[in-house]
């Protein structure tokens, strides 16, 4: 008989249909049934000797929520057997219900040792708990990034891996292949509560570098020494291809997927794993030739999910955070049909908008790779880089400054949306950036950088006084020292922060209704509970 080893994870959500994720114990036919009538079954496919079904639910009614059952080949396995948590279901806003976005990034999900979280309560959990007991509940959950952590496993997982192969041996106790990526993925996701929220809240997923390994795609530089290593291929491959099944097909829409020349060939085969693997290896060697960035409409919102980690363009005297592809993909999605949205989300893992310090310190670095002060310096720039995670939007100046121009062109004139929010992570802590742009040249529509990290991780002390102390008057002013080393240009716009820094597992909400938007921040307490700690409104109608 078969059984659900992972999920079921509600994914992908419009007016009428949904998506839903299973992992079985064999192969099945995987069916979703709703009592109103809405359902939908499909065969599992394999990869792996790993057994997966993506559910497409049609007959939904805009402004229901719907309780469902998951059946394999007859059986319900889903909900659980004296589950204490309530019915999972499927909510189909209205037209006119608003939305209601919650994101944050960076969960590591090593289960607690003898009863204690050694990084602090888990912000999902909180969340789960406030849901299950009828509380307010997200439209849809962002994950904007390293939702697990490959080079950072927990003890559980070192002794499971000691099991397989020798931990002395390169890539030690981090994970070295597709079976050990499902670990992960299982070690997250079957936490009890957040089994239940994501069973119950559709969610969209962006990788980032933990999902592979740390700094991922950092340079030219840093890829040929990894390259060099007699583990990475299998790594990445692996990286690749269990995103691929775990994380990206669940961002795809019904008729997205439908026209996916490999999902329809894993499909089709008995077992997909060589094609799944092709795929990845083509993705490695020319990574122009897949696209993970993808985009979602909810109602009068516009969402864009935005690949800053494989489509990078490494190249020092050409270096950019898109490739010309992908780049040309953002345009046209952001200015296309402007009329039809009242808010722009743009989810990108890395923050656009730093601490002023920073971004100096990263414009200066990439001068001095790219050689401006000679050989020498440049060798320096490249270790700093490695050394202090010097990667972010600032590190591509190019790539910073066509961000800040496509924002202003899509924020300006007749049709500009309220709204443009620039989502992201990975920094281990949370504010709110505004941009501005000289005189005459900026947008209409309010622009904020919103950045919310972690959801389940910590910072050290350090850490937290150096975010502080990069949005002080005296940083500003020894980033232009930087700046000035560097040669480098200013930036197209200047920014202020408008709220923060902020730092505990936390999770920022917006609600967007019409034109008007309301953000807050959120921190979870260890009574299981979550403190709001920011709250304000952005836009009004």
């Amino acid at each position: 008989m078969a059984g659900l080893r992972l999920g079921p994870l509600l994914r992908y959500t419009d007016g009428s249909s949904a998506t839903v994720w299973v992992e079985t114990s064999r192969p099945c036919t995987a069916e979703v049934r709703c009592p109103d009538g809405a359902g939908g079954s499909t065969r599992t496919f394999q990869v792996a000797g790993h057994h997966y079904a993506l559910v497409p639910v049609t007959g939904l009614t805009p402004g229901t929520s719907t309780p469902y059952e998951v059946i394999l080949d007859g059986t319900r396995v889903w909900p659980l057997p004296d589950s204490r948590f309530p019915a999972s279901v499927i909510r189909v806003p209205a037209e006119d219900d608003g939305l209601r976005v919650t994101f944050g990034s960076c969960r590591w999900a090593a289960p607690p040792a003898d009863g204690q979280d050694p990084v602090g309560p888990d912000a999902l959990d909180s969340l789960a708990a406030r849901v299950s007991a009828g509380g307010e509940r997200p439209d849809v959950l962002l994950l904007l990034g390293d939702q697990v952590y490959a080079d950072e496993t927990s003890t559980a997982t070192h002794h499971w891996l000691a099991a397989r192969r020798d931990l002395s041996e390169p890539p030690g106790a981090e994970v070295a292949d597709y079976e050990e990526y499902t670990r992960l993925y299982y070690e997250s996701w079957l936490d009890p509560e957040v089994r239940w929220l994501l069973s119950t809240v559709p969610s969209c997923m962006i990788f980032d570098d933990h999902d592979v390994i740390d700094d991922w795609n950092t340079s030219a530089a840093w890829l040929a020494d990894v390259r060099a290593t007699p583990w990475w291929q299998e790594r990445l491959l692996s990286g690749l291809m269990s995103y691929w099944v775990h994380q990206h097909l669940g961002n795809l829409s019904p008729a997205e997927l439908a026209a996916d020349p490999l999902y329809t060939a894993v499909r089709e085969s008995p077992d997909g794993t060589d094609e799944l693997r092709a795929f990845a290896a083509k993705a490695d060697t020319d990574p122009a030739s897949v696209r993970w960035s993808y985009r979602r409409d909810f109602g009068r919102v516009r969402l864009l999910m935005v690949d800053t980690r494989a489509a990078r363009v490494l190249d020092e005297h050409d270096r950019a955070m898109l490739d010309p592809g992908e780049a040309e993909w953002l345009r046209e999605q952001a200015l296309a049909d402007r009329e039809s949205y009242d808010h722009l989300l743009v989810g990108t893992s890395l923050p656009w908008l730093l601490p002023h310090l920073i971004h100096d310190l990263e414009t200066w670095d990439a001068a001095l790779c790219r050689g401006v002060r000679g050989a020498r310096w440049a060798g320096f720039g490249e270790r700093l880089r490695r050394a202090a995670d010097l990667e972010h939007w600032a590190a591509f100046p190019a790539s910073f400054a066509e961000l800040a121009g496509l924002i202003a062109r899509t924020g300006s004139g007749p049709g500009a949306p309220a709204s443009i929010c620039v989502l992201s992570g990975d920094v281990h802590h949370a504010y709110v950036a505004e941009p501005a742009w000289p005189a005459g040249t900026g947008p209409a529509s309010r622009v904020l950088q919103l950045t919310c990290s972690p959801v389940h991780n910590s910072v050290p002390p350090t850490i937290r006084v150096g975010f502080r102390f990069g949005w002080s008057a005296l940083a500003r002013f020894l980033g232009r020292r930087f700046a000035r080393h560097g040669r480098s240009a200013q930036p197209p716009v200047t920014w202020r922060k408008r709220g923060g820094p902020w730092f505990g597992n936390q999770l920022m909400t917006l609600t967007l209704h019409g034109r008007s938007a309301r953000l807050r921040l959120e921190r979870a307490r260890r009574n299981g509970t979550l403190e709001t700690v920011e709250e304000s409104t952005l836009t009004t109608p």
